[in-house]
Parts: C-alpha cells; structure tokens; sequence
C-alpha cells in the first residue's frame, strides 16, 4: 500500500509561541499552512518549568497584540499553566492548523529543487517553505565538570520543579540568570542551604519609578537593538516576576543567607574551585543596574515627563563578606551539598534540517529569520532581528515580517 503524501505551502515545525503567531500571520495573507508539534502546545511550558513560575514580564507586556491574559491583571505576572491555557485558546482564536504528536525526522530539498521533503513519524509532507520554530530552548546543557557520583544528584534547571523533590541536604545552583537566581531564591525560601555561582550578569531593575523595567527598554529604544554589545553576546539577565515581582539583587541574597561563590571552574578530589571573579561580577551587574536609572532620569528631563521620583533605588548595600572574601574551593560533602542545579543554558538543535544554510559552527545563516537557503525561516531565535526577538510580543513583529516575506514571493 501506498500511503498518500501530504502537501501544504508551508510548513511550521513547533508550537509554540514562535509557531502559533507564525500562523496568524500566514492566515492573515491567506498562505496554506500546516504546524506539526512533536508533542503538546506549548510543551515547554508544560514540562520543561518548574511548578511556580511566572512570566519575567507582565501581563500587558509579555503577549500576543490581539489577545490578552484572561486571568492576570496586566501588572501581574501569569504562572505557568496559565501561559499554557493562553497559547491553547490562542490556537483555537486564530484557527491554526496545528497537528500534535509529529514528530519531523528529516526535511531536504527535493530532486527539482523547488521545495522540501519531510520525513515525520505520520509519513511524508512535501512543502514549498519550512518555518523552524523550535524555539531557543532545545537541548539543555549540562558541563562536564563534576563526575557522576552515587551520593550527589545533578539536574539542569529544566528538570527542577519544587524543592521538595530535592534529596535533604544543601543544593549549589550553577548560573546566576533568570532561571538559577529564581531557583536559589526559592529554594532559600523553603529553609535550603543554597550555593549559587554567580557569572557575568545583567541586572535590570524590576521597575523604576512607577514603570516595569520592560517599559522602560522599550521607551529607552533597547528592546530594538539589532545586536548584543560587544563582549555582550552570552551575558545572561537577571530578571524575575516571582512574589510580585522584585528586583534581583544578588546582595540582597547574600544577606539572607544564600552563599555567593563565582564561576564554577573544576572538581577535583571531592572539591569544587571557583573563579576569583565574584566581586566583579556582581558589581558590573550593579553598574547595568544603575546604568538603566540614569538613562530613565535623563530620559524623563529631556522629555519632560513627570514621574515620581525613587533616588533610594540608587543605593547598593555593602558589599558582603562572600565578595570581600570570596570562596575560591569547596569541599562539597563537608558542605552537605547533595544536589547541584545546572542553570547553564541550552543549544540548539537543526540536525532534522538538511540544509546548507548553517554556519561553521552549526548556527542558522539567516537575516531577520531569512535563511540563506530560499524557503528556509528561523523564528524564535534570540536576537533573530532584535534584543526582543525571543520575547512572546517579539517574535510576533518577527513571525509579522516573515510571513509578509513569503506571502510576497509567492506574489513574484
């Protein structure tokens, strides 16, 4: 028996934030789609989280322009499960053709060069264009830098879901952006000892006289900004909406009890070294915080903007004992640490598509989501067009151009 191949202009592989405004755009130029999703909407969200996050940007901000959160007031921050039942209905608003549980195996040019072959776990779709919406968040990583041992537990940061999970004992985060500050933070919260390796960091402030710091990049024109600051490229940011959201403040931590220590660098002997960089770190994330009051300030005068004043954001607590005298080495039984937590980020993942349109070094040769390879797009990618790219608001203005890019060479 034969099985019939299926067809479609294009062909949007995830379902995610990226796929689901890839979609309205495409509908809205009446482009025939199809989204395949290996496993459920939003599916990040769903199972790669832990229980009580929130969004890191308020409602108002952190959505698609033609829906909002249904349950969270525009200042709040939606948990979750929220998150998920947003882009679900959002699904069902826009109508997206979305197919869930296919997997893509593989997608090449076909033999006359003028679309693509994917292979999926339901059979054969031929397609004119592929859309890569797979997102940022596709492989975690975890360095190899401590041995697997039977009486130490090691997790990425996706596999954390509440501290009670956790074998007794104190837990050493690794990673010091959104994701590890949250967790340290939580798990300090429910009475753990908690170890946190501070790297290179921005600190934003949560918001600055009466504003959300997401209003305040946007005002400020640095949510547009085409790429990273030189030097810049792999800084993560410390940012969170958790308890209603507040400023990180990594010497806030220290003082409440957390154990600042700098990069991790090696283990050895049962011992874990770190960098010597603790106090640099956390005053050049001091120095992005205050950066951003000084540029909001200058911004209000110059605008004529009447804003309450908040010149008590400007000071920073002294510094704590753990920058004067930092921790360069850690014996991590006589430290009772049972668990460490790798925040450490992710790597993408194209290998399905075979293509030649990645660099040396296996990133997406593309400009604004365009790949080098013609009908091949990117969408959601950190800085694909701008610092937002890789927000929910963001990558709806890129899926917006993309889909307006193939709607037009469909009219040429």
């Amino acid at each position: 028996m034969i099985m019939e191949i299926e067809k479609t202009h294009t062909l949007i592989v995830g379902c995610g934030q990226a796929g689901l405004a890839m979609s309205e755009h495409l509908s809205n130029h009446g482009v025939d789609h199809l989204v395949v999703e290996k496993n459920r909407i939003a599916e990040r969200w769903r199972t790669a989280r832990w229980n009580s996050l929130v969004a890191n940007g308020p409602a108002w901000h952190d959505r698609f322009p033609t829906r909002e959160f249904s349950k969270t007031g525009p200042d709040g921050f939606p948990g979750k499960d929220e998150v998920v039942e947003y882009f679900e209905a959002f699904a069902e608003q826009v109508k997206a053709p979305v197919r869930c549980g296919v997997e893509v195996l593989s997608a090449e040019k076909n033999a006359e060069g003028n679309g693509f072959n994917v292979q999926t776990s339901e059979g054969l779709i031929e397609a004119k264009n592929i859309v890569a919406a797979t997102g940022p968040f596709q492989v975690p990583v975890i360095p190899p830098v401590v041995p697997n041992t039977a009486n130490l537990s090691q997790i990425h940061s996706t596999d954390y879901k509440h501290p009670e999970q956790l074998a007794e004992g104190a837990v050493l985060v690794v990673g010091a952006g959104s994701s590890g500050s949250q967790i340290a933070d939580e798990l300090s919260r429910s009475g753990r000892k908690v170890y946190l390796s501070v790297g290179a960091h921005d600190r934003p402030p949560r918001s600055y006289r009466g504003k959300d710091f997401v209003w305040w990049l946007g005002v400020l024109g640095k949510w547009q900004m085409k790429t990273p600051p030189a030097g810049r490229e792999h800084v993560t940011i410390a940012v969170s909406g958790a308890y209603g959201g507040n400023t990180v403040d990594f010497r806030k931590f220290a003082s409440r009890g957390i154990n600042l220590l700098g990069m991790t660098k090696e283990f050895k002997d049962g011992k874990l070294s770190f960098a010597p960089d603790l106090a640099e770190n956390i005053r050049e994330g001091d120095a992005n915080y205050l950066s951003l009051l000084y540029e909001a300030d200058a911004y209000l005068a110059a605008n004529g903007i009447d804003l309450p004043p908040e010149e008590e954001a400007k000071i920073i607590d002294p510094d704590p004992e753990a920058m004067i005298n930092p921790t360069l080495e850690l014996n991590l039984v006589e430290a009772g640490i049972t668990t460490i937590i790798w925040a450490t980020g992710f790597v993408q993942d194209f290998n399905w598509l075979k293509v030649d349109t990645f660099d040396e070094s296996g990133k997406p040769n593309h400009y604004k989501g365009v790949a080098k390879e013609p009908g091949i797009y990117f969408l959601g990618l950190p800085w694909l067009s701008m610092r937002g790219s890789s927000f929910i608001w963001g990558v709806w203005e890129d899926a917006k151009y993309l889909a307006s890019h193939i709607a037009k060479q469909e009219m040429e």
